[in-house]
């Protein structure tokens, strides 16, 4: 056996249907499309989710929610647990960026109160959340807003 010689099994293929290839092959003339109309035309294809004229799945189903990507406020969040493994007493956005925490200097800072802090740190932000303030004020530390 070599791959010259090698065939499908049995009754594996079929061959295509030739159509619009006269009457005698049984799909001539109309070749299987019917008598004029959208779809007995070449380019003829439903729309995605064409659902045969029943209102669309996505037309049945409610709205909710709402998303105010428009006038959105952006803002970079960075957790009182990060600054606490930072080895620096002040801190600011230029620190956060050189040391990987934020990625853009021209968006807003925020800092969020998730984590201990077990010094005293200078803390200089866009925003701080009021458990942020909390904890950087009971450490010993100053909070000061850009």
């Amino acid at each position: 056996m070599s791959e010259h010689t090698l065939t499908p099994a049995e009754g594996s293929t079929r061959n295509r249907k030739r159509r619009g290839r006269g009457h005698g092959s049984g799909l001539g003339k109309t070749a299987g499309r019917g008598h004029k109309g959208y779809h007995s035309r070449s380019g003829s294809k439903r729309m995605t989710w064409y659902e045969g004229g029943q209102m669309p799945l996505q037309r049945r189903i409610p709205k909710r929610g709402f998303s105010n990507y428009l006038f959105r406020k952006e803002v970079q969040i960075v957790n009182l647990s990060d600054l606490a493994r930072l080895d620096a007493d002040k801190i600011g956005p230029e620190l956060l960026k050189a040391k990987g925490l934020v990625d853009k200097s021209s968006v807003p800072v925020k800092i969020l109160g998730n984590g201990e802090l077990d010094k005293a740190l200078e803390v200089s932000a866009h925003k701080f959340s009021q458990a942020a303030r909390q904890k950087i004020e009971q450490a010993g530390g100053k909070v000061i807003e850009l």
